[in-house]
């Protein structure tokens, strides 16, 4: 098995057994989320239950690409099971992280890690190779995700360091200068906060999801695992010669470099001297300060600071604090939320609800929602490090109980129904979360992609596969900056790789007439497969794939569709085609909306909230928010803000997205027929006898 460790470690912390599942039983699905979903589907009889039940399975699982040289496709990490962030149903879902940890796996023999049941006291797991151990890990409960590692990184190391080699077992060669790669929960999992998150290194965090949480349920602490093998692949040559022309083509060249700002494309350089933060959205300079890349990558887009502060932190992690009062504080607050193991994004929204409330004289010491935290002191660090750990404590923030603080724990849209809040705040857009009782991110009514993928599946689904195309856009219609491309290039340049819709250019018209038609539900269904199969199962990076139009190649058509089965071939041995991919990402999408449909999911419940029926959108990151689209027959960039969702058009959507998936559409559960060409006759069994199986003619 090229590309493979062989192994899936499994551990029962219930029974404290370890045991292996051999990796061939589910190589078809390849990698990542595609075997995590069918070992969940395995291992979990009951799909129905709380994120928060012994019987939860939580899966961590690498790729054949992990540890290998394929570039932004070798480092990244893929967790699922039954969430507890989501409202009002904890979702089945799934998050994933760079730096080293699935490297680190790969190389001590093993392709994942299953995790069942709950230990009776807390634990950590120790990997050493092919020696694992479930630990007692009481000095390790109330460590921060920091402290955690570092003690552990003491304790496999015998109190060394990496400047000496350090022995693993008695076979010669197996000798090692690396330091464990440590994955771990801070206090906020410890103390089942829905919004605690898992952490590795300094800043690469598993984020939404409440995985945290769930870990805190099963006392698990940590995973350390350190390995001194290697990695088999089909065909060195090959990759080497894949990865020469991948940067020959189509990577960056720094003595001439065509894009310098931030962007999620697979040409844009390290980013060494910028940290996006304070004020919010704005790119500061930083001094004593180096880039930092996940193993494997092409790209360094994180960055390691001379003082220790917000090391690898991006994006939301390093603005959440809106209204901070310097960069300085907002870098210590990165820090809180990465040690005490929060998700930044919610946490950034619920800062910005609850002091909305106060503004509105309803929150406060002694008001209608009593909350000991003095506003005065908003901006300031002092207020930050208290809400923080009123949040992973469940207290007062000084080391005392509260109400407060066991409410705001159980997450903000929880939170807001507990003070009886909740319909009238998501109908007014006080409260900004429009989907599965999670926050906004993009703009749900704008750009498409990103808002029905959501509200059609499990999570925010945080996939930047248009999103260079919209800054582009909208940089071009604020400040009149060359674009990369035409709109009609561009539309072309991206739908031309858009395999199995190929040639439908409509895909890409953002405009207010087409925003319900079948042309988007094929961009949705695209972006669901795409990203199910070859970001999240061959796990190529979310920030530097897919690669479409690209400065540096011949007529700036980029490399994807070309590249990702090259070098998965390359390593694997198989012989897949893009095309092959994404029927795989179709497949694994559908799996996972069968698990979805077992949870209880109805058509009836897919629904935004209240507020972007009746609110015009206004932008979430900016006033402009520029798309492509048609006008008088001619592709243009536009501003796709000003808009509301129609509910009844919506309906509509869903009916022909339903229809184009193959599921009945008075349902939305899937058909026989549907999962039988997919190759999931036992998928549909199951929801046979569950009765959630939809009817051949349903809708039609």
């Amino acid at each position: 098995m090229n590309g493979y460790a062989g192994n899936i470690l499994k551990v029962d912390l219930s029974a404290g057994e370890i045991s292996s599942i051999p990796t061939e039983r589910y190589e078809s699905w390849v990698g990542g989320h595609g075997m995590g979903s069918a070992i969940f589907w395995d291992h979990v009889k009951d799909k129905s239950i709380d994120g928060f039940d012994p019987a939860n399975v939580v899966t961590i699982m690498t790729s054949p690409l992990c540890g290998t040289l394929a570039p932004a496709a070798s480092a990244r990490t893929e967790v699922q099971c039954i969430g507890v962030q989501s409202y009002p149903t904890g979702w089945f879902t799934r998050s994933n992280f760079g730096g080293r940890f699935s490297s680190m796996l790969k190389f001590a023999g093993w392709d994942g890690i299953v995790i069942q049941g709950r230990a009776s006291q807390p634990v950590w797991i120790d990997i050493r190779n092919d020696k694992v151990l479930i630990k007692e890990a009481g000095r390790l409960w109330g460590l921060d995700t920091v402290e955690t590692q570092q003690t552990i990184w003491s304790d496999v190391m015998k109190g060394g360091d990496s400047s000496t080699w350090m022995k693993l077992g008695s076979a010669d060669g197996e000798r090692t200068t690396q330091r464990p790669a440590v994955l771990t929960i801070g206090p906020a999992g410890e103390n089942l906060s829905r919004m605690a998150c898992l952490i590795h290194d300094a800043g690469n965090a598993a984020g939404q999801g409440g995985f945290g949480a769930v870990w805190g349920s099963k006392n698990l602490k940590a995973i350390s695992v350190i390995g001194t093998g290697d990695i088999k692949v089909h065909d060195a040559k090959a990759l080497m010669s894949a990865r020469l022309w991948q940067k020959k083509n189509y990577a960056f060249d720094l003595k001439k470099l065509k894009r310098i700002s931030s962007g999620t494309e697979f040409q844009n350089p390290p980013m060494p001297t910028i940290l996006w933060g304070f004020p919010i959205g704005t790119w500061r300079p930083q001094i004593g300060q180096r880039p930092q890349a996940c193993v494997g990558c092409h790209s360094g887009c994180r960055a390691r600071f001379q003082d220790g502060l917000a090391n690898e932190a991006t994006c939301y992690a390093t603005v959440f604090y809106v209204g901070c009062r310097s960069m300085e504080i907002q870098r210590k607050a990165t820090d809180l939320i990465n040690r005490y193991g929060l998700t930044a994004h919610e946490i950034l929204y619920c800062l910005l609800y609850l002091n909305d409330l106060r503004i509105r004289g309803i929150l406060g010491p002694g008001k209608a929602i009593d909350c000991p935290l003095d506003f005065k002191t908003y901006g300031g660090l002092p207020f930050v490090e208290r809400f923080v750990k009123m949040v992973a404590y469940r207290g007062d923030g000084k080391g005392g109980s509260h109400p407060f603080g066991e409410t705001i724990a159980e997450g903000t849209v929880r939170a807001s129904k507990e003070w009886g809040r909740l319909d009238e705040d998501l109908k007014s857009g006080l409260l900004p979360f429009p989907f599965w009782g999670l926050p906004v991110h993009k703009e749900p009514v704008g750009q498409l992609e990103w808002g029905y993928g959501t509200i059609l599946g499990d999570r925010d689904i945080n996939e930047h596969d248009f999103d260079s195309m919209k800054w582009d856009a909208s940089a071009f219609l604020t400040s009149g900056s060359r674009p990369q491309a035409s709109a009609e290039d561009l539309v072309r340049i991206y739908t031309d790789k858009m395999v199995p819709f190929e040639g439908d250019r409509l895909m890409l018209d953002y405009s207010a007439e087409n925003m319900y038609s079948e042309h988007i539900a094929k961009l949705v269904s695209w972006h669901r497969y795409y990203t199910r199969f070859w970001k999240q199962s061959a796990m190529f990076c979310d920030f530097r794939w897919p690669d479409f139009l690209n400065q540096y190649a011949p007529g700036k058509i980029g490399s994807t569709g070309l590249a990702e089965p090259k070098f998965l071939n390359a390593v694997t041995g198989k012989n897949l085609t893009f095309r092959d991919g994404m029927k795989l990402g179709q497949k694994i999408w559908n799996l996972d909306h069968a698990i979805w449909t077992l949870q209880g999911r109805h058509r009836d419940m897919v629904h935004f909230a209240e507020y972007i029926y009746r609110n015009k959108s206004v932008g979430v990151e900016g006033p402009v928010l520029g798309m492509t689209g048609r006008k008088n027959g001619k592709w243009v960039y536009f501003n796709a803000l000003g808009r509301r969702m129609i509910r009844s058009k919506f309906e509509e959507f869903k009916t022909r997205f339903y229809k184009l998936q193959g599921w009945d559409t008075e349902s939305g559960f899937p058909k026989r027929s549907a999962l039988q060409a997919l190759g999931l006759s036992r998928v549909a069994d199951e929801l046979e006898r569950r009765q959630n199986l939809g009817k051949e003619n349903g809708g039609e």
